[in-house]
């Protein structure tokens, strides 16, 4: 039986997530469309409950660990996803990505898709997710300078993927 302060403990750590939840949750979807993003955001919780007593309120927020803990949780699942795939023989057909509703989104997906994975989950966090320089710096382990260099870079590729020729 769970003791007291366990429960307490517990309680607290509802409270102390409950914030990020929604930005766990929009993450989640990004960076692992083809997973199901209540069970990366649960698997984000987990590992944050085990490794609570290492999060340092100097390196950045609760929300900042919690989503950088979403994104290697995303990358397990992507990698599971190719995993599981490869076993699927050759010949066979694969499942399309979900239909979107309208044209420009999905050449932005496919476009996002081709950047390389520090470019997107940048543009993820900046822009997905609504993060500032300093906390998507935080939660990708680098400086803010970094990101904002990375974003022009990226923005820089989608402008070319798009075929924007305006300059």
């Amino acid at each position: 039986m769970e003791s007291v302060a366990a429960t307490v403990d517990a309680a607290e750590f509802a409270d102390w997530t409950r914030p990020a939840l929604v930005a766990m949750s929009r993450l989640a979807r990004r960076l692992a469309p083809n997973a199901d993003p209540d069970d990366v955001v649960q698997e984000s919780l987990a590992r944050a409950w085990q490794k609570r007593g290492q999060f340092d309120p100097a390196r950045g927020t609760p929300t900042t660990w919690l989503l950088a803990i979403v994104a290697d949780q995303a990358r397990s699942a992507r990698r599971s996803r190719v995993r599981r795939l490869r076993v699927v023989d050759d010949a066979a057909e694969l499942p399309d990505a979900p239909a979107r509703n309208d044209q420009p989104d999905v050449d932005l997906e496919r476009a996002i898709d081709r950047l390389t994975e520090r470019q997107q989950l940048a543009v993820h966090l900046h822009y997905f997710v609504g993060l500032g320089m300093d906390e998507t710096a935080a939660v990708m382990g680098c400086s803010p300078g970094t990101v904002k260099s990375t974003l022009f870079d990226a923005r820089t590729r989608l402008r070319r993927l798009l075929g924007d020729t305006d300059d």
